[in-house]
């Protein structure tokens, strides 16, 4: 029987509206319009197309929204500026970084220097820490959308095996965090690590984040486990794909999500969730007295 799809369009959906009525709450007592401004460097296609997507979400929940777009050789004082400024606007509510950055800028070099408060993306090490604490305040975008997705499903993930295949710090150990927060057993795996089939054959939860096409064959996979593929590749015929070939692998997980319209939506919509989030922690609505 095959596995059930994860929409993950439909979920993100009822985020952003989510996201939308808070906006509207916090505006009709007195509160300020949230702020997102986005940092975007070169002309990178995919890059490009990201900041679009975010731009448009943020239209529909009723963020303000600006963009700088910087040229590909912008040094590392001009952008350090530019953060720094971000940082003392108060109308500025959440600032994003897009990544990747060209060669000549290290990321950690800037990402540590945008306000925790404001790091919509969640990888300040202030914010990277409280999830490590298990006090988490702003989290990691695709983690989190992953979370919400799991939580959304009519099982109970207490206590089952998660593997997570990819360990970068973007996604797979902060996913690891989230994992843990939610009483998984964890296990991560790597490019250095061996018997890698014989991880995923114990997998209840599979979450698959490298950008590497067939990675992951699906005979591999544990009969009704719940798989999400994170991974995102577009071929020379311009198809998309994930890690995981779809149509062999819905044949033997029990819950599956698509690529595209899968995590990639969950992504975006946890932006505006997490723009909301900064905006309520930095400015709180006025306490509104009814005569």
């Amino acid at each position: 029987m095959a596995a059930q799809r994860i929409n993950g369009t439909e979920i993100a959906q009822s985020i952003r509206d989510e996201a939308k009525t808070q906006i509207q709450s916090r505006l009709a007592n007195q509160g300020t319009r949230p702020g997102l401004d986005v940092i975007l460097i070169g002309d990178n296609p995919a890059s490009k197309s990201y900041v679009g997507h975010k731009e448009r979400a943020c239209l529909e929940v009723g963020i303000n929204s600006t963009v700088h777009r910087l040229k590909n050789d912008v040094t590392k004082q001009e952008l350090l500026n530019l953060i720094d400024q971000l940082n003392q606007q108060e109308h500025t509510h959440g600032i994003l970084l897009q990544l990747p950055l060209p060669e000549h800028l290290q990321p950690q070099d800037f990402l540590e220097k945008i306000s925790p408060e404001k790091d919509v993306d969640g990888f300040h090490p202030y914010n990277m820490g409280k999830l490590i604490l298990r006090e988490p305040g702003l989290r990691p975008c695709t983690p989190l959308g992953i979370m919400t997705l799991l939580k959304r499903l009519p099982l109970n993930i207490t206590g089952l095996h998660a593997v997570i295949i990819g360990a970068s710090n973007i996604v797979g150990r902060p996913m690891a965090m989230e994992l843990l927060l939610a009483k998984c057993t964890v296990t991560v795996c790597h490019r250095f690590t061996s018997s890698l089939a014989a991880h995923v054959k114990q997998a209840d939860i599979l979450i698959s984040a490298t950008g590497k096409p067939n990675i992951i064959q699906s005979d591999w996979i544990k009969p009704g486990a719940i798989v999400i593929d994170v991974g995102f590749s577009k071929l020379s015929n311009g198809t998309i794909i994930g890690d995981i070939d779809f149509e062999t692998a819905k044949l033997r997980a029990g819950w599956i999500t698509p690529v595209p319209g899968g995590v990639g939506p969950m992504t975006v919509a946890t932006l505006m969730h997490n723009t909301v989030q900064a905006a309520n922690t930095q400015s709180p609505c006025p306490t509104i007295i009814n005569d």
